[in-house]
């Protein structure tokens, strides 16, 4: 074989090669998956050095709550293979049914539901070993609604205000049911999703700045209609200046991202654990991970983080060019959920923002977060497969094509066409 006859043969190896390694041959995206696994990996490793100290304290048992949290990852992953399972198709069809089984939740959870530290949040069913957060719930409800909606009027929703305006009313009501709980921190997410969802929909920058104008007017005044919420955004500007009363969570947190320095102390040899900082293993695991892991190790779970959120757009962008829109608005709806909580947990850890009663998505203490978090991962890879079985239906002529191409033939010295 001649040389040009063996270049030949190894630039064809090549391009199969490239044709198997490419997105569309893929079974899933596998960095999303690698994501999302290893910030659950995280999360129990943190959970577990977190809560120790308390839960020895409080059940006599250092691993309580580590071994509860391996118990919602077991079924945070039954519920993921579940979904995982089920056709999009199924969600669609179901969308409105499930918001307004998210509405009943909601309004049952004022009536019946349990209360702690003076908010109603949670229900107690006999089937599950937590107590349910029907926010959480709500959250999966309305992404796979609002996809729906969109897929259904995106041309009136583009052009046509009252389009517009139906899914921020629906968002009105959830917000209410949820500011009755109270619940601001979910409140705050899931209307941050509904506008990005808008948004990425392709609906005028114009409206935008109407509607946030006058939700900034609303937020101003839910923010001093309440003696406690004034004293949360006073302690947040100067917490030091009453650290042992409204800004002892903040200076606690602070302090423990004093002591992570670049490298950290160390696991397991966190201090502000040892009941300085409260919350530890829930709504402040990414200060403890901080104080252990110091700046790198909380870049990385930043980094993850972010990893995840943009392959999960990245899932939407190619379910949207595939010509899949329900696909492609769930998977923009959950990468602004996991995107806007986990910004606000480390917002307020760090102190960016007023202190919320928010766990960090896949890694906090939790189970509900942790099976809501699951099946949403879920649903990212539901849509991914399907875009990409879809794109393989669609380019049966490019396979042709591919395939039909003459191979280059030896001719002596020579290699012709």
């Amino acid at each position: 074989m001649t040389a040009k006859a063996r270049q030949a043969t190894r630039f064809a190896r090549l391009r199969r090669l490239r044709q198997r390694l490419s997105t569309r041959d893929q079974p899933f995206d596998g960095w999303l998956l690698f994501a999302a696994l290893a910030l659950v990996l995280v999360g129990w490793v943190m959970v577990t050095s977190a809560s120790t100290e308390v839960a020895a304290s409080l059940t006599d048992n250092p691993w309580y709550f580590s071994q509860r949290h391996a118990l919602f990852v077991a079924m945070a992953l039954a519920a993921a293979a579940a979904t995982l399972r089920s056709p999009l198709a199924w969600w669609r069809a179901n969308g409105p049914l499930l918001l307004l089984v998210s509405i009943v939740l909601l309004v049952l959870v004022l009536l019946i539901g349990r209360e702690v530290n003076g908010s109603r949040r949670w229900l107690s069913l006999p089937l599950l070993p937590f107590n349910l957060q029907i926010s959480e719930v709500a959250k999966l409800c309305l992404i796979v609604y609002l996809a729906g909606y969109l897929e259904r009027f995106l041309p009136e929703v583009r052009r046509y205000w009252g389009a517009f305006l139906r899914p921020l009313l629906v968002m009105g009501v959830v917000a209410v049911l949820l500011i009755l709980e109270p619940d601001y921190g979910a409140t705050v997410v899931m209307t941050s999703c509904v506008m990005g969802m808008l948004l990425l929909a392709g609906a005028p920058w114009g409206r935008f700045v109407l509607i946030l104008g006058g939700v900034g007017l609303l937020g101003f005044y839910l923010a001093i209609a309440e003696p406690y919420r004034l004293a949360r955004l006073t302690s947040f500007s100067d917490p030091w200046a009453d650290q042992f009363a409204s800004g002892y969570q903040l200076t606690q947190a602070l302090i423990a991202f004093g002591r992570g320095h670049w490298l950290g102390m160390g696991l397991g040899n966190s201090v502000q654990k040892l009941f300085y900082l409260p919350e530890a293993h829930t709504d402040f695991v990414f200060a403890v991970l901080a104080e252990e892991l110091g700046l790198f190790g909380a870049i990385g779970v930043v980094g993850l983080f972010a990893l995840l959120i943009w392959r999960a757009l990245a899932v939407g962008r190619r379910a949207e060019l595939a010509g899949l829109p329900f696909a492609a608005y769930v998977s923009y709806g959950i990468a602004m959920v996991i995107g806007a909580q986990a910004f606000i947990n480390m917002a307020v850890s760090t102190g960016m923002l007023p202190t919320k009663g928010l766990t960090l998505p896949l890694l906090s203490y939790g189970g509900s977060s942790l099976l809501v978090s699951g099946m949403m991962v879920a649903l990212l890879l539901r849509a991914d497969i399907d875009t990409r079985r879809a794109q393989r239906r669609a380019s049966p002529t490019a396979a042709r094509e591919a395939g039909g191409r003459r191979q280059p033939r030896v001719h002596g010295q020579g290699v012709t066409k």
